[in-house]
């Protein structure tokens, strides 16, 4: 296991333009998951590349293990990288693929095969060894490049969205797949994705990037629940978190928060608004809400609710309704920086 740092990393493809990575200081934890997640632009990738030493710096420092890898090559860093195509070799059976790596760096052949078998039973593929790729399911072969990636027991593992490829069903199996056999071997491990939900359901710590800036780092809790600015509060969560100005500040709180008076009220301060339901989407267990607000400091505004379909009962288009939102979950932003910020007191 190996502890990641970065310092001041810059990444710079254009002299002159501003930088697809700026910046970044970085500090993974031994033996952790750590999560990048942005949009696509947001150099969570060549953040990734530049740690692997498939990208070169523009400037800053790259540490693994408290050792300084910038001139180092991708194999003396002691990494091991899964990318998006799983890039395997077609004519190669899964053993042959597996134990690849091992061949190349002179491995003796006994030792492969322990090497082999020992990766193979962590991801339950023994009885692939003879196929060839193609007659791979799109699971099998993640679990293929997965194995051919631990199989030289890397001090870090980096995983570049290994599981976009997948359907909706498969992707979530190979998920919960994924997490376990992460905790299984133990290894520090850096994934990237611009999927919110792997990242809050996978990541022991998540990296919000977005510009080639990190946001903020923190618990999948901490990102969703106490974000940094309202980039982190919109990006994350489905809808999005509502923001609204008033005065000096802009003020937001979660879909799933602002619900009609009756339902799951929390104890302490709250405020009410009157809101109008334009059109609602039924998604089973939930009705998502698009309205405006009626009167009041947000007379006029957009504002998005999600209320469990067991609560449900004369939300029609159209109608209007008492709306509230507890105190304790309406977050403030300052409406020049869209950072985080204190509010006196709660709009009504």
């Amino acid at each position: 296991m190996a502890v990641v740092e970065t310092r001041k990393l810059t990444k710079v493809f254009k002299r002159g333009n501003v930088g697809a990575v700026n910046n970044v200081d970085l500090e993974s934890r031994e033996g952790e998951f750590l999560v990048l997640l942005g949009p696509s632009g947001s150099g969570k990738t060549t953040l990734l590349r530049m740690i692997a030493g498939l990208e070169e710096p523009t400037s800053g420092d790259i540490l693994i293990g408290g050792r300084l890898v910038n001139d180092l090559t991708p194999r003396e860093r002691g990494i091991a990288m899964v990318f998006q195509s799983y890039a395997l070799y077609p004519h190669l059976s899964v053993f042959n693929n597996i134990v690849f790596p091992l061949k190349a760096q002179g491995v003796p052949k006994e030792r492969r095969q322990k090497q082999a078998e020992w990766a193979a039973s962590l991801l339950g593929i023994q009885h692939l060894f003879a196929r060839k790729p193609r007659e791979l399911s799109g699971g099998e072969r993640q679990r293929v490049a997965l194995a051919r990636a631990i199989v030289r027991e890397p001090s870090l593992f980096l995983l570049d969205e290994p599981l976009s490829n997948l359907d909706a069903k498969l992707r979530a199996s190979a998920r919960e797949e994924l997490e376990q056999f992460q905790e299984r071997i133990g290894t520090t491990t850096i994934y990237v994705t611009h999927d919110q939900v792997e990242a809050m359901a996978m990541g022991d710590r998540v990296v919000v990037m977005s510009q080639g800036v990190v946001r903020q780092i923190g618990t999948p809790a901490d990102v969703y629940d106490e974000p940094a600015d309202t980039f982190v509060a919109t990006f994350l969560g489905s809808p999005p978190m509502n923001i609204l100005p008033f005065e000096e500040t802009l003020v937001g709180f979660r879909p799933e928060h602002f619900l009609p008076v009756g339902v799951s009220e929390r104890p302490g301060a709250s405020v009410s608004y009157s809101y109008h339901i334009d059109h609602s989407e039924y998604l089973g267990a939930e009705l998502v809400l698009y309205g405006v607000m009626v009167g009041g400091a947000f007379d006029g505004m957009k504002a998005i609710s999600r209320v469990p379909s067991t609560h449900a009962a004369g939300l029609t288009d159209g109608s209007t309704h008492t709306f509230w939102v507890g105190a304790s979950d309406v977050k403030f932003f300052d409406r020049v920086t869209s950072k985080r910020t204190t509010a006196s007191r709660l709009p009504s």
